[in-house]
């Protein structure tokens, strides 16, 4: 009998190391969706908007606040849509360039790396002043401002490290707190209104119109505001590699997180706007939320309004940083960005060095902005303009949904209505209001706007001469009939 070879049997040297990878079926579409809501930030965002959203619309927030909310759930769904044919950590980078151009995708990135940094960083200034205020201290002291900002950003960090189980376990605490706190506040507020308690401002039929109380008011002014509110649901498809049905829980958390959202946010500025007076509500419109939770039962519950606040404030640092490591982990499996940003830690399944670099990047900014007055000046256009750079990544992903199931629109009418009719209807919206904003802007937002857009450009460039990643020949790609 012939005698077969034996082959030889690779060493342990020899053979190749399994690459770590992200973990999968961690967390369930619950926790997901928390993700959603919270890397939105209800309670941090309502403090910001709360006076100044019925100023512009002259109580008039429902019609803004329910047509974002519709354009939302439809940009939603297309997210939904597109995670279904590919469930990747670069989301919007991999879908506007697998299906549009890789070139209009790496500037989808940069957008969502630009929007969500400067949103946390927006976050992380105000924690200072939101803990101090608790304690009823100076709340413009600098170093406390510092010390704090530092510690609670190190924290979040650290937990995002740890791995995503543990930053889920702690959202959702985090989450139940806040939540329960800003809607029970809403609706004590929305009932004092209902029974014309002295000092309220009652509920008219103006409330109701496009252009508010007497027709003093501006719809545009309110969608523009209105979509700073809802950014940042898309949180939950960046942890699509870590979500139980990968390709289809993050979708539907997508979709959940916005109805949430339009529910919290209608019913807080509904019910907290008419507490107080007018005048007295834009007298102290840089501390409304407290402001009317005082009002309602007195500095006691001012304070724990501002735990809200502060916990919100929180849970949104430590989500952008959960976020942005995901986005740029995605993005670095392209070779577009530092191979280094996309190395999975073997025992948490994180991408631990590109969450550390994150943090240090969000510290070392806010003790700039906390530090240099002129710099804080040049941040807070930046800031201004955060809500237009997600309404222009949204447009591309909705964009994006057309063209990827562009052969099914003519064949089947429900596949037209929803990945074609109601994306383009959405993308246009967006873009409206983008362009309405930069018509009515400051030059100085217009000179932020056009800095990240020629940022952008270069750091293209820089990538596809120096990288030469493959990304930039990936064919295009379509939904089969």
């Amino acid at each position: 009998m012939a005698e077969r070879p034996v082959m030889d049997v690779p060493g342990p040297e020899q053979i190749s190391p399994v690459p770590a990878r992200l973990a999968p079926n961690a967390i369930g579409v619950s926790q997901d969706t928390v993700i959603g809501v919270s890397n939105s930030a209800p309670a941090a965002s309502v403090a910001l908007v709360l006076a100044g959203l019925a100023a512009a619309t002259a109580y008039g927030v429902l019609p803004s606040m329910l047509l974002c909310a519709v354009a939302m759930l439809v940009i939603a769904n297309s997210y939904r849509r597109l995670n279904l044919w590919n469930a990747n950590c670069g989301a919007s980078f991999e879908w506007v360039g697998r299906t549009i151009s890789p070139y209009l995708g790496f500037f989808t990135g940069w957008l969502m790396i630009a929007a969500n940094l400067i949103g946390s960083i927006a976050a992380a200034v105000v924690l200072g002043p939101a803990v101090l205020a608790i304690f009823g201290a100076n709340a413009n002291a600098t170093w406390p401002n510092v010390f704090i900002a530092t510690g609670v950003i190190v924290i979040v960090a650290v937990i995002a490290v740890l791995g995503i189980r543990p930053t889920a376990h702690v959202q959702v605490g985090l989450a139940a707190i806040e939540y329960t706190i800003l809607v029970g506040m809403s609706i004590w507020g929305l009932v004092a209104v209902l029974n014309h308690h002295p000092g309220t401002y009652h509920i008219t039929s103006g409330w109701l119109h496009l252009n508010g109380v007497g027709g003093k008011g501006s719809l545009a002014a309110g969608l523009l505001i209105a979509v700073f509110l809802f950014a940042g649901w898309d949180g939950t498809v960046y942890v699509n590699e870590e979500v139980r049905h990968r390709r289809i829980n993050p979708g539907r958390a997508a979709i959940f997180s916005v109805a949430i959202l339009g529910v919290i946010y209608i019913l807080a500025q509904v019910g907290l706007q008419g507490v107080v007076s007018p005048a007295r509500l834009q007298a102290n419109s840089s501390s409304a939320l407290t402001y009317v939770a005082s009002a309602l039962g007195g500095s006691g519950w001012g304070k724990v309004m501002a735990l809200a606040l502060c916990l919100s404030v929180a849970s949104s640092v430590g989500l952008g940083i959960v976020v942005l490591a995901r986005i740029t982990y995605g993005m670095a499996g392209h070779r577009v960005l530092p191979l280094v940003m996309g190395r999975v830690h073997r025992r948490f399944s994180t991408p631990a060095i590109g969450t550390i670099i994150i943090g240090v990047i969000t510290i070392a900014i806010t003790w700039v902005y906390l530090l240099s007055g002129p710099v804080a000046g040049l941040f807070n256009q930046l800031i201004d303009v955060t809500g237009l750079l997600f309404a222009g990544y949204y447009m591309l992903t909705a964009v994006a949904t057309i063209v990827y199931y562009r052969r099914r629109l003519l064949r089947n009418g429900w596949d037209a209505l929803i990945a074609g009719v109601l994306p383009l209807g959405a993308a246009a919206f967006l873009g409206w209001i983008v362009a309405r904003s930069l018509q009515t802007a400051p030059w100085e937002q217009r000179w932020s706007v056009i800095g990240i857009v020629a940022a952008g450009v270069l750091l293209l460039f820089a990538v596809r001469f120096t990288l030469r990643s493959e990304y930039f020949q990936l064919p295009r790609e379509s939904a089969s009939r």
